[in-house]
C-alpha cells in the first residue's frame, strides 16, 4: 500500500529570521506548513476571502500582527506581491519571523515586488523522494510521478490530466500573460518529448509552431514557476572539445511522461530515459534538503562520449543505465572522463541486483543502494 512518510525537508528558523519556501504546486508545501508548525497562524492566499482582504488592503498584515510574538506563515505569497512591503517593515521594525511559500517567482518579479534583499533564507520543496514514501514501485512511478496526490492516486492519469489542463495550460498561461494557449500547450508537449536532451530553441520552436524568441520566453516561464530546470555542462577540459549546451528537464517524471504520451516499462528505451530523469530528481532533492551548494552537471564531448552526472568538483561521476545488466560498452564515457580528470568516485547506477566493482575502480550499484548511500552521506558529498 502506498503511503507518504515524514518529508525530508527540515526548516529551523532562529528568532527574527524569515524564509521563502518555493516549489511547484502540489508538492505539499501547504500540508507541510500545517504539519511542521501546527499551532502557528497561516494566511492562506488561495482562499478567496483571505486573498480579497489582503489584496485590497495589504496594511492589514501590519495592523493584525505587529505585536505577534511567533512565526507567521503566508501560503502562496505571489498572489499578493504588495504584502512583501509589509513583511519587510515587520521584519525591520518588529523583528518578526515569516515563512512564506510560493509557486511562482515570475509574478513577483513582474510586479517589481520587494524580495526582502537577503533578509529571508531560501528553501525549495521537491516532489517526493524514495525515502519519503512506502509502497514505492519504480514502473508505477514512471506513470504517476512523485507529486504526493498523484503518487497516492488509484488512477493517476486522471489527476495528471487535470493538473496539465487546469494548471499547466490555463493558470500558468494566464499568469504569464500568454495569449496563444494552444501554442503553449503544444510547446509543453515538445518540451516533455525533449526533456533531458540538449536544449535547442530552434528545433523546439519549429515543432511548437512559434518563434524562437517565444520558445525562449516559454522556457523561462517553466523555470520561474519551478516546472522545469536546466542542467549545465561541465566545461573544464584539457584535451577534448566539449559540448557546452545546457539540457532542460521538466520537474516531475509523471508530468513528463503524461505530456509525452509515454508509459515506460523496464526494457524499453523510454524507460531508460525516464530512469535517468528519476535518478537526477533524487540527486536534486538531496541537494535541496541536505547540500544546497552541491554542483550538478553533465559531461559530453563533441565525439559523443558522455557521463550523465558529475557532482561537485569531480567528487562523483555517475552513469545511469535502466537495464538489468551493465556491459563493458556502458563504461566508455566514464573511461574517457577518467583519462582526462582525476575523479574521486565513479558509479554506474542500474537495475542490477547486487553491487560490484569493475575496471578502474568503477562500481556498479543497484539504484536503491546508490540512493541509500546518497541520502546517508555515504557518497561523501
Amino acid at each position: 500500500m502506498k503511503q507518504i512518510n515524514k518529508r525530508a525537508l527540515d526548516i529551523h528558523l532562529p528568532p527574527g529570521k524569515s524564509a521563502f519556501l518555493w516549489g511547484p504546486r502540489k508538492t505539499g508545501k501547504t500540508y507541510w506548513l500545517h504539519y511542521a508548525f501546527p499551532d502557528k497562524p497561516v494566511i492562506d492566499l488561495l482562499k478567496s476571502d483571505v486573498f480579497a482582504e489582503y489584496a485590497s488592503r495589504p496594511a492589514l498584515l501590519r495592523e493584525r500582527y505587529a505585536e505577534h510574538k511567533n512565526i507567521i506563515l503566508i501560503d502562496e505569497i505571489q498572489m499578493v506581491p504588495d504584502l512583501l512591503n509589509e513583511v519587510h517593515w515587520l521584519i525591520e521594525n518588529k523583528k518578526q519571523s515569516f515563512l512564506m511559500t510560493g509557486s511562482s517567482a515570475r509574478k513577483l518579479r513582474r510586479s517589481h515586488a520587494n524580495l526582502l534583499g537577503g533578509r529571508a533564507w531560501r528553501f525549495t520543496m521537491c516532489p517526493l523522494s524514495l525515502y519519503e514514501t512506502k509502497g514505492f514501485n519504480l514502473e508505477d512511478v514512471m506513470v504517476s510521478g512523485l507529486l504526493p496526490p498523484h503518487f497516492l492516486a488509484d488512477d493517476p492519469i486522471q489527476d495528471l490530466r487535470a493538473y496539465v489542463g487546469d494548471y499547466l495550460k490555463e493558470e500558468i498561461a494566464a499568469e504569464a500573460l500568454i495569449q496563444n494557449i494552444p501554442a503553449f500547450a503544444e510547446f509543453l508537449r515538445v518540451a516533455a518529448l525533449t526533456s533531458g536532451e540538449l536544449l535547442n530553441y530552434t528545433n523546439v520552436a519549429r515543432e511548437s509552431g512559434v518563434s524562437t524568441k517565444t520558445v525562449r520566453s516559454y522556457f523561462h516561464i517553466l523555470e520561474d514557476t519551478f516546472l522545469g530546470f536546466r542542467l549545465p555542462p561541465w566545461r573544464k577540459t584539457y584535451n577534448r572539445r566539449l559540448i557546452e549546451t545546457e539540457k532542460f528537464y521538466l520537474f516531475d517524471i509523471g508530468v513528463t511522461n503524461y505530456l509525452s504520451r509515454r508509459r515506460p516499462s523496464i526494457g524499453t528505451p523510454e524507460f531508460g530515459k525516464s530512469f535517468e530523469q528519476y535518478i537526477l530528481h533524487e540527486i536534486r532533492t538531496y541537494r535541496a534538503y541536505r547540500n544546497p551548494e552541491l554542483d550538478i552537471c553533465y559531461w559530453r564531448t563533441s565525439t559523443g562520449m558522455e557521463v550523465d552526472f558529475i557532482l561537485g568538483e569531480l567528487d562523483v561521476a555517475i552513469e545511469v543505465k535502466g537495464s538489468r545488466r551493465v556491459h563493458e560498452g556502458d563504461l566508455r564515457g566514464l573511461f574517457a572522463l577518467k583519462e582526462e580528470h582525476s575523479v574521486r568516485r565513479s558509479f554506474i547506477v542500474s537495475l542490477e541486483d547486487e553491487p560490484r566493482k569493475i575496471y578502474s575502480g568503477i562500481r556498479v550499484l543497484p539504484w536503491k543502494i546508490f540512493l541509500e548511500q546518497l541520502w546517508s552521506g555515504g557518497l561523501g558529498i
